[in-house]
């Protein structure tokens, strides 16, 4: 049986789910971490593939999100975006934390996915922690300061008004500098790392994704199994059901 467990913990809700028997022993953690406007509940046939191979999924709801939503205009989200991302990547050591000390971590075997903002907030994870052995990027982004850059440019052609200052810009620009692995890819470490992108996609442009997954080829060169890019030459920004079960392979795969 699979069990659905819904916590909280340092007042960050999540959903928790494993079978019945690795409820309460150690086995392989996989966070998977919701898109921008979704809510941890979307993910749950991601989890439950997850669960039936023997891990112990978890679905963290982001700031803002979900259950902790608060009654803000899709504007006044979007200025927080960053705010959400970064938040995440310190919420996700917390919860971490809590399972290590509960003894719920199979051998430290973590790993770490997403969605859109997801998979941004996975890639800004992995060149924050060490802990994190694998992670898959569905339709995320690695180019932080180059994709706040995109937005900045996006809100300025479409002439939108937000309450926000060049000082906080210079400000979160520097506070995104250390999750970019574009500018740091060496914190890869050539763990495994799995990239799903649909060339269609306008959310989440598909050329700078693919730019980076080119320019750290290199750096798997003693590991290239640990390093893949699913090109959907059709798809959009939707997650089709083969790249779901890809991102359960790898981790049976990797971790």
């Amino acid at each position: 049986m699979i069990l659905i467990d819904h916590q909280t913990v340092s007042g960050i809700p999540f959903l928790h789910i494993v079978k019945e028997e690795n409820r309460d022993r150690p086995a392989p953690l996989v966070f998977f971490i919701h898109g921008f406007t979704s809510a941890k509940e979307h993910n749950l046939h991601f989890a439950y593939l997850l669960a039936e191979k023997g891990f112990r999924a978890v679905l963290p709801e982001a700031l803002y999100h979900g259950e902790r939503a608060e009654q803000l205009a899709a504007e006044e989200l979007a200025v927080h975006f960053w705010d959400i991302v970064l938040n995440e990547i310190t919420e996700l050591d917390v919860l971490k934390k809590d399972f290590e000390a509960r003894g719920l971590i199979e051998d430290g075997r973590i790993g770490l996915a997403g969605t859109s903002m997801g998979g941004i907030t996975t890639f800004g994870a992995m060149a924050a922690y060490d802990w994190v052995k694998a992670g898959v990027s569905l339709m995320g982004s690695p180019n932080y300061t180059a994709f706040f850059q995109q937005q900045i440019d996006h809100i300025q052609k479409q002439d939108i008004e937000i309450d926000v200052t060049k000082e906080q810009v210079d400000e979160l620009f520097a506070r995104l500098k250390p999750f970019d692995l574009s500018l740091h890819p060496e914190k890869l470490r050539s763990r495994p790392l799995l990239f799903w992108h649909g060339v269609q996609d306008k959310v989440v442009p598909y050329a700078p994704t693919r730019g980076f997954y080119e320019t750290i080829k290199p750096l798997y060169s003693s590991r290239p199994e640990h390093l893949q890019f699913l090109k959907d030459e059709r798809a959009d920004h939707k997650v089709p059901r083969y790249a779901v079960l890809e991102t359960v392979a790898w981790f049976d795969k990797h971790l």
